[in-house]
């Protein structure tokens, strides 16, 4: 975030500023995040382009000796073969201690022996598929709860891929492909898992053209900074605020603190909207941008 925009956020939010942060951290990622197989035409014509950068700094920032990495396939459509992609990934990366967490109803997110895994790991990691199946089944447990104490408390690694990444904000964009989001009532929002909260994150951005669809959230939610990941990128966030691009293409910062105007609440469903004053930043790898609303849960 730009000096000036720092500044202004803290003369706006000067509660906020002082919020205690959480200590873990989030790797939001935008879907077919290099595993080291085949390469997709952007990498392969980005020069800055570097094998498994992502997976790498997911595990660059496990903590402790032989860390435990819990991979949770919920979303996808067929966790099994989800999962066994993650484990082979990461053991090509030298971990070996893996655990999945096969959850398919809300009952398996209440078994004393899921929470235990999540109280042992130094690393989570969501697959993509359905961020509204993740939500729908998580939300509201107490393994979902353990985690969000455990990344409030400690030094430990919360990844998502593509619905992974999605559904670690709020408000979370489940749906919204009609017109590309350009009708109001064409973008569906919901909560999310609330790791990042008055954020809302939506993934594959430029590959499926999803700017508008973001603009109409933001429209909607205007206190809320919007993050569009593109495929093979994410951000690093720190300290719950503090976010640092990673991987081959762009990260789509979608402000909507100083619009100016708009019609989203004048105009019926299934009609245009207008929104003046949204503020648009594209930032490449090794960027960035310190998000100007703070985390309040983590107090």
């Amino acid at each position: 975030m730009a000096k000036k925009e720092k500044e202004k956020a803290e003369e706006q939010f000067p509660i906020r500023s002082r919020m205690p942060h959480p200590k873990g951290k989030l790797l939001a990622i935008g879907g077919r995040e290099d595993k080291g197989d085949e390469k997709t035409e952007l990498q392969s014509h980005n020069q800055d382009f570097i094998k498994e950068e992502i997976l790498k700094c997911f595990v660059d920032n496990l903590r402790g000796s032989d860390p435990l990495i819990v991979i949770i396939p919920t979303a996808s459509s067929e966790p099994e073969k989800s999962a066994n992609d993650y484990i082979k990934v990461f053991t090509q990366l030298g971990i070996t201690n893996l655990h999945v967490l096969d959850i398919r109803e809300r009952a398996d997110a209440m078994k004393p022996e899921n929470v235990e895994a999540i109280t042992k790991a130094a690393g989570v990691m969501m697959t993509g598929g359905d961020q509204l199946k993740l939500t729908a089944i998580l939300g509201g447990t107490i393994l979902l709860e353990k985690l969000k104490e455990r990344y409030t408390k400690e030094n430990i690694i919360v990844a998502g891929t593509s619905a992974g990444a999605a559904a670690l904000s709020t408000p979370m964009i489940y749906e919204g492909e009609v017109n590309k989001g350009m009708l109001k009532g064409d973008v569906r929002i919901t909560t999310g898992l609330e790791f990042l909260k008055n954020v809302a994150i939506d993934t594959h951005f430029i590959q499926r053209g999803r700017i508008v669809r973001m603009a109409q959230c933001i429209a909607t939610n205007p206190g809320c900074i919007g993050v569009g990941l593109e495929e093979d990128t994410a951000i690093l966030v720190t300290e719950g605020r503090n976010a640092e691009v990673i991987g081959t293409g762009l990260v789509t910062i979608v402000n909507g603190l100083n619009i100016t105007r708009s019609n989203i609440y004048e105009i019926g469903n299934h009609q245009p909207f207008t929104v003046f004053g949204l503020e648009v930043h594209l930032l490449s790898s090794k960027e960035t941008y310190e998000f100007p609303i703070f985390e309040q849960l983590h107090a």
